[in-house]
Formats: C-alpha cells, sequence, structure tokens
C-alpha cells in the first residue's frame, strides 16, 4: 500500500504530503483545488507521460515521491520501498527507486504490477491484452495451473529440441568444414596426452631447476674468484713478502699472517669445489620440461584457462564429431523426439483450452451481472479465446484470450483498451476488479472520474463494490458522491488557499464528525441537520 505521498511543484501544489492507509481512502473537496492533480502525481510516478506546462509557475522542476509498503517483495527495505521521480523544464528526468537510478522505462515497468490507475488507461495491466489469459487461468483455478504445470515442463523440452534441430552446422561444405576445424582441434589436444595436475608438476620442477643453475653459475664464479684469482694473488704477494722479511720483523709478522689466509683460501676453494660438483643441473632436462609448458599454455589459449577445461573440451568436441559424422540419424532421432512432445503438448492444450472456455463463460457471467448491478445494463462482456491451430506454441499453450464489450445495444464488441469514456471505462474496471479481487495481484487501485454520469442506484452500487474491492486491494478514490464519500475507511479533503498572491493546494485527513459534515456538504450543497441527518444514515452503511 501507499504509505506516504510527497508532491512538490505541480499545478497549484507547492509542497503537499499526505499519510495514505489501506482499504478506501477517499478524496473529496471543492472544484479546482487539486484532486485531479494528485491522480496525474500517481500517474507521474508511475511512469506515466508529463507535460512541462504542470511545472508550478515559477519552478524550474516538479518532484513526486512515493513510499509503498510491500514488505513480501524482493526489493523492499524494511518493508518499504520508495519511489521518486524529478522533473525538470528542460525535459530531463531523474528516476530512482529506493535510491538507485532507473530509467522512465524501468520505473513504468516495475509500477505496472503495483498500481492501477483508472482513468488513466496507460497504467491498467487490465487493458493490456497480453495479461488477459494470465487473469482468466488465476480465475480458472487450480486443476488448470496443474495442466500448466505439466505443459510448461514439455515445453522447456520441445525449445531444446527446436534449437537442436536448428543447429544443424549448415549445409554439406559447412559441415565439412566443422568436421575439419573439430578434428583438428581433438588431434591437437589428445597429441598432448594431458594428465591433470601436470602442469602445476612440471612448474615446481622447472623452478627448482632455475634454481639450480642460479647456484651453479654462482658457485663457478666464486670457485674463479678465490681459485684463480685470490689465491694467485695472495700468492704473489707472499713471494714479495719474503725477500723482505729479512729487514724487519714486522715484514715477517705479515707475511705469517697472508700465509694463514693463503691456506684457509685454499680449504674453502675446496670446499666450494666440492659444493659446485654437488649440484646436478641438466640443461637438457630443463629445456624439455619448458617445451612441454609452452605447449600446454598454447592449449590454455585456445581451449581453456586449465587442463580440466581443456579435456572438458575436449569431450565436448568428441561429442560434436559424432553429432556431425551421425547427423542424419541424429535429426530423424531429434524429429521423432519432438513429435512425441508436440503431441503431448497438444493434448494439454486441448484440455487447457476446453477449461478456459468453461471458466470463460462463468466470468463473463459474473462480469455482467456487476455491470448490471452498476447500471450498466445494455453493457455485455466477453471473453474471447482462440485456439492457434498452426501449433505455434508459447508459454502458455495455444490459446490467444482477450478481454472485449459492448456498451450500447446495436454496437459491435470492441477490445477492452479501446472503450473511451472515462466513467465507463472505471465502471467496467470496477466490475472486473471485483470478480478478481481474491486473485489481482496488483496491490493498489486508484479510480477517477468513477461517479460521471452516475446517481442514486448506480452510485450506491458503485460504492457497494469498491468497499468490496479494498478488503483486498488499498484504493483511491476521487468522488463528487455522497454515496460513495460514506463508504470511506479514511476521508480526505482537498481544499486550496491563497497566501502571497499565491494558490496552493492542502489536504487534510478528516475526523469522524468532520467527515460526516463533508458527507453532507456534498450530498445537498449545505450542511444542514437535515443534511447532517442523510449523511450519518450512508455512513451506517
Amino acid at each position: 500500500m501507499i504509505s506516504n505521498l510527497h508532491i512538490k511543484n505541480i499545478g497549484i501544489i507547492d509542497d503537499l504530503v499526505v499519510d495514505l492507509n489501506t482499504g478506501l481512502n477517499v478524496l473529496t473537496g471543492e472544484t479546482g483545488a487539486g484532486k485531479t492533480l494528485i491522480i496525474d502525481s500517481l500517474g507521474i510516478i508511475a511512469g506515466g507521460r508529463f507535460q512541462k506546462e504542470m511545472i508550478r509557475r515559477g519552478q524550474d522542476h516538479s518532484f513526486v515521491e512515493l513510499c509503498i509498503y510491500l514488505p513480501e517483495h524482493e526489493m523492499a527495505i524494511d518493508g518499504n520501498i520508495i519511489l521518486s521521480r524529478e522533473i525538470y523544464s528542460n525535459g530531463r528526468n531523474l528516476c530512482k527507486i529506493n535510491g538507485r537510478l532507473v530509467t522512465v522505462n524501468e520505473l513504468k515497468t516495475f509500477m505496472k504490477n503495483i498500481i492501477d490507475i483508472h482513468g488513466q488507461q496507460d497504467n491498467q495491466t487490465i487493458l493490456d491484452p497480453n495479461s488477459h489469459i494470465k487473469y482468466l487461468d488465476n480465475f480458472t483455478g487450480k486443476n488448470l495451473q496443474t495442466l500448466k504445470t505439466m505443459y510448461d515442463e514439455y515445453y522447456k523440452q520441445y525449445i531444446r529440441v527446436k534449437n537442436e534441430l536448428k543447429n544443424n552446422y549448415g549445409d554439406d561444405i559447412e559441415k565439412q568444414r566443422r568436421l575439419d576445424l573439430l578434428k583438428y582441434q581433438q588431434k591437437e589436444i589428445e597429441n598432448c596426452q594431458l594428465k591433470i595436475g601436470e602442469d602445476e608438476e612440471l612448474e615446481n620442477i622447472r623452478s627448482k631447476i632455475l634454481n639450480e643453475e642460479k647456484i651453479s653459475s654462482n658457485l663457478k664464479q666464486i670457485d674463479i674468484d678465490i681459485g684463480e684469482n685470490a689465491i694467485d694473488s695472495i700468492s704473489s704477494a707472499i713471494r714479495a713478502l719474503e725477500k723482505i722479511e729479512i729487514l724487519d720483523e714486522k715484514y715477517s709478522e705479515k707475511l705469517n699472517n697472508l700465509k694463514s689466509i693463503y691456506y684457509d683460501l685454499q680449504e674453502l676453494s675446496r670446499d666450494i669445489t666440492i659444493l659446485k660438483e654437488e649440484i646436478e643441473f641438466d640443461e637438457e632436462q630443463r629445456q624439455t620440461i619448458e617445451a612441454r609448458l609452452d605447449l600446454i599454455y598454447s592449449l590454455k589459449r585456445k581451449y581453456g584457462n586449465n587442463i580440466d577445461e581443456i579435456i572438458r573440451y575436449q569431450e565436448d568436441i568428441t561429442k560434436q564429431i559424432e553429432q556431425i559424422e551421425n547427423l542424419d540419424e541424429y535429426i530423424v532421432k531429434l524429429k521423432q523426439e519432438e513429435k512425441e512432445i508436440k503431441n503431448k503438448m497438444i493434448e494439454i492444450c486441448i484440455e487447457m483450452n476446453k477449461m478456459r472456455k468453461e471458466s470463460s463463460e462463468v466470468l463473463s457471467k459474473q462480469i455482467n451481472q456487476q455491470l448490471q448491478d452498476l447500471e450498466m445494463k445494455n453493457a455485455k462482456f466477453e471473453v474471447q479465446i482462440y485456439l492457434d491451430e498452426n501449433y505455434e506454441f508459447n508459454s502458455n499453450g495455444l490459446d490467444k484470450v482477450e478481454f472485449f464489450i459492448r456498451t450500447n445495444i446495436g454496437e459491435e464488441k470492441k477490445p477492452l483498451v479501446k472503450i473511451a469514456s472515462g466513467g465507463e471505462m472505471s465502471r467496467i474496471m470496477l466490475a472486473i476488479k471485483n470478480v478478481l479481487a481474491d486473485i489481482d495481484e496488483v496491490p493498489i487501485l486508484v479510480f477517477d472520474e468513477i461517479d460521471t454520469g452516475i446517481s442514486g442506484i448506480a452510485a450506491n452500487s458503485v460504492a457497494d463494490k469498491m468497499k468490496q474491492i479494498a478488503k483486498n486491494h488499498q484504493v483511491l478514490c476521487i468522488t463528487h458522491l455522497a454515496s460513495i464519500a460514506a463508504k470511506g475507511d479514511y476521508n480526505y479533503y482537498i481544499s486550496k488557499e491563497v497566501i502571497d498572491n499565491n494558490t496552493k493546494t492542502k489536504i487534510e485527513l478528516l475526523s469522524e464528525e468532520d467527515a460526516i459534515k463533508e458527507i453532507a456538504r456534498i450530498s445537498s450543497g449545505n450542511i444542514t441537520d437535515i443534511a447532517l441527518e442523510h449523511a450519518r444514515e450512508l455512513r451506517k452503511y
């Protein structure tokens, strides 16, 4: 249900906020106070058309915000969904659902299943012929739903077989090209003889070999630097010191130190040589591993991100090769499967068609009775069902369902969407909604012009029907009739005031006493004792 509506800068509405309630919300008030602007604003937030002339004089934009309480909806946050639409005089639109920017079409699509505005045909889901079969099927009940579930399983199989039949690999030349490519890919993968986990194992060995190469290379360099360079240099230095050691004890001391270093280096050099010889670096093995990894990486680039995926791809192309090589036999098999599925679907569709026709007669009869109650005695509603004999299956079977109506004797029945009169359309919608109230999934109904051209018994009947619908839906209704206003669970009064030469719309929720006064005013034009007594009588029923 709509829990809060905020309108800003639309017509004479300056900044209006109203809290709405469950059940029947009736809006009344003086002429020109802005009642229709409130309905127009709901149409705008439902994704309807907007004319820049609607923007309040002196302002550059209009704004409509709606808080809807739908605790079962997947998009609800703490049970609420917040929608807003901001429209600027330059044509720029900003639409949001729960703060997320959406297009006008996205907003309209979302709201299509949330609100029906009767009086603005572009917001009525029941006027969409594509939705009529859904209404009829829901009205028909569980037996049909059981058949539809069975049909849906066959329909999925039917679509799968049809798609496979389309995938026949083209003409003979194209099939041969495809076959050659698949066989080349198959052979390339088979020749590699891949093993799961092989690439990881090779990477580990390769890493170890590269480390051994690094160790070997550096030990060789150390061996050269110590064995060939350092020891030779120190040996030369020892010979030079030996020539002058007798000249001074300090030279003799340095000579001893140098000889000690020389012997230590000789021992270190022998140790380095042993370490170098212990390294088993195999260059040929490294090259073999590198080549194998290059091959695996090449296959990954073509056929999958890892060996598992490559092997699965190989299995898939093997099946494709078998299908192409045995294509004629495969197509015969698919066509036979298609025929069997199709026959089963036809049986179910014929049974669904029979159930829909029986149900459509009941639905038409009930709606026509409602129209009689609403003083549309010459109206005739009819559900028309067409069985597609060309067997163009869809998700609902072979039936096309559309609602037709004739409003006057001598006229032809017309599709529901072509009814022009706003008052007639509202009463027709009221009749349909009243019959379908228990199965209609649209939670919010708005009626505008519902009382056009009616009074007396018809008005009382309209009021009763709306009250009945309000048990399962939130209903908003603008009315000028006391009999309808008297049925309101919540009554709102809309007025206007002039402040600083600017006209502004006001709305207030009436107390029970004020609601009685408003019903009396609507009833007689003046609030007299007799009018108040009549209002109380209306309020009782």
